[in-house]
């Protein structure tokens, strides 16, 4: 049966099995840490997520071409709107906005009323008919009598509401399915006994999650064929198909799951304990009641929202609140996750430019009979090749030479490999343009210059991938509190929504001849705001290192 737990009974209950101890105080400071074992319910969850992300793609991917070009266009690529590229970006630039929007809506509903399972079953039924809706209206019939983009822009709604109230709880649900809190030492088969920790096993499972969000992106692959080949309602039947599939395989594990009870108003007592510290502190500066720490500084704002700090009232007695000290300081640590978010939009900005900018350059360039569309795919190939490389070894041959790269650390290197890959696309477009016949107006057609020199801007957005996306989703989960993990992955989520309004802001430059304008600036920001990032966070690797070593 399904187990309802809640995180303070996971924390007081952690257990041993045969073959198992608790470590030392001296094996907990000087052991190397590795990660446990996925439990077997989780990988339920991480297929299901495969399932939703081949949906995604498979529809999402082709949504360029769907747009941009004109239906059964001779010696063209293929399309059925004619919108042109602005459009096609543009929608593309909607669609993300949605999608990343939504999550919000599906973690208040998951953290205060229906669970997390509840919600991603309801959600994923509404994403089924988003899918029902797109794949009949790029039916011949309907494209040619205009049906084309009413249908879409409609079941663009309904999939981004659908994908909100899924993506937001299922990367918080999967490593909910892994119980263990405390570090403990596990004896092997061979006779050596290792340390096994609770963060290097979260760190491990949201990197297989995430290698299941890229085999299923695959899909676009599958879908690119389908729309050259064949037609587009074939193309989106596909996935819609395998949605069906998603919902099965999650549903047949509604007895195995770990399930987190919702727990109430619990945002709406956040906002009011943030509103209670900053009205206590104004309040402390003006009578004088400033607090002190053990050092002698002066304490921050939320510290005041404490009920162990708060003022006496006129009638000899604090009002009473609905936190304690630890939902204060847990709430701090959320505020601190969410100040490393705000970098996040100017990350998302580039790696966007896969689904639609190095979509249209490929289609310029000599693909011989590959469908520039499937180019994008370049990128979960690597992914699928170096995210066990690096869970396997990489990370573990850095853990062993006493090296431990914290998540800051990490973000900050994928931030540098993003501007990397933005500046070579610019170099690429800029190959292009100077490349007859058609040079800087290349249309519909392609200059004589093979498209397979794109493939280095792909390598360097999937490493940059594994190091900053994989790493905020380890981190929003691993820095909320146990109740509010749900809201803390929707607002690192809705950084996506930044990506996509500053694409919006890009349009104008997102079509030729300006397109290397649109790269070179892409990758300035990024490198500015790394920099910026790395200057105002890098002492966070620290403080989390020593509450870790403090037990906290």
């Amino acid at each position: 049966k399904s187990v309802d737990i809640a995180y303070e009974d996971m924390l007081e209950d952690d257990f041993l099995k045969e073959n198992e101890r608790w470590p030392t105080a001296d094996e907990e400071a000087t052991w190397v840490r590795q990660s446990d074992h996925v439990p077997r319910r989780a990988f339920l969850i991480i297929v299901t997520e495969f399932c939703e992300r081949f949906t995604y793609y498979g529809v999402s991917g082709i949504f360029q071409n769907y747009i941009q070009n004109g239906y059964k266009v001779p010696n063209s690529n293929p399309g059925a709107i004619n919108g042109g590229k602005h459009m096609a970006t543009g929608l593309g630039n909607f669609f993300q906005f949605w999608c990343y929007i939504t999550p919000i809506l599906g973690a208040v509903i998951a953290d205060q009323w229906w669970g997390k399972y509840k919600t991603i079953l309801v959600f994923a039924v509404v994403y089924l008919v988003g899918d029902l809706i797109l794949t009949l209206t790029s039916i011949p019939s309907s494209i040619r009598s205009g049906g084309a983009l009413p249908g879409l822009v409609i079941s663009m709604i309904i999939i981004g509401l659908g994908t909100g109230g899924i993506k937001s709880n299922v990367s918080p649900m999967v490593a909910e399915q892994y119980q263990r809190s405390r570090p403990f030492v596990r004896k092997l088969k061979s006779g050596k006994e290792v340390l096994i920790d609770r963060e290097a096993t979260i760190q491990s499972i949201f990197n297989w999650f995430y290698w299941a969000i890229n085999v299923g992106s695959l899909s676009a692959i599958a879908t690119s064929e389908l729309e050259h080949n064949v037609d587009f309602w074939p193309a989106y039947l596909l996935p819609t198909l395998m949605f069906v599939i998603c919902i099965v395989v999650f549903w047949l594990g509604r007895n195995q799951y770990v399930r987190t009870p919702p727990t109430g108003s619990i945002l709406v007592v956040a906002f009011k304990c943030l509103f209670t510290g900053f009205k206590q502190s104004r309040k402390a500066k003006k009578t004088g009641h400033v607090i002190m720490d053990d050092q002698g500084k002066k304490v921050g704002w939320m510290e005041y929202a404490k009920p162990s700090n708060m003022m006496i009232e006129e009638n000899g007695a604090a009002s009473p609140v609905a936190w304690n000290d630890e939902f204060v300081d847990e709430l701090k640590r959320t505020l601190r996750a969410c100040k490393v978010f705000l970098f996040f939009p100017v990350y998302w900005l580039c790696y966007n430019q896969i689904t639609n900018n190095l979509v249209s350059q490929a289609g310029e360039m000599n693909s011989g009979s590959v469908p520039n569309d499937i180019m994008q795919n370049i990128d979960p190939l690597f992914l699928i090749v170096f995210i066990p490389l690096f869970d396997k070894l990489f990370y573990p041959g850095l853990r062993r030479c006493g090296l431990v790269i914290g998540p800051v650390m990490r973000i900050f290197i994928g931030f540098i490999l993003a501007a990397v890959a933005m500046a070579y696309a610019a170099i690429v477009q800029h190959l292009i343009y100077t490349t007859g016949p058609h040079y800087d107006h290349p249309g519909s057609d392609h200059n004589d210059i093979s498209a397979a020199i794109q493939i280095p801007a792909y390598a360097f957005i999937a490493w940059s991938e594994i190091f900053a996306s994989i790493t905020g989703l380890e981190y929003a989960y691993t820095r909320a509190p146990h109740n509010m993990k749900s809201i803390v992955m929707s607002i690192f989520l809705f950084t996506n929504c930044g990506g996509a309004i500053l694409g919006f802001a890009f349009n104008p430059i997102s079509a030729d001849p300006r397109l290397v304008e649109n790269f070179a600036i892409a990758s300035g920001l990024m490198g500015g705001f790394a920099f910026l990032f790395f200057f105002c966070f890098f002492k966070y690797d620290r403080k989390d290192r020593e509450a870790n070593d403090g037990g906290h």
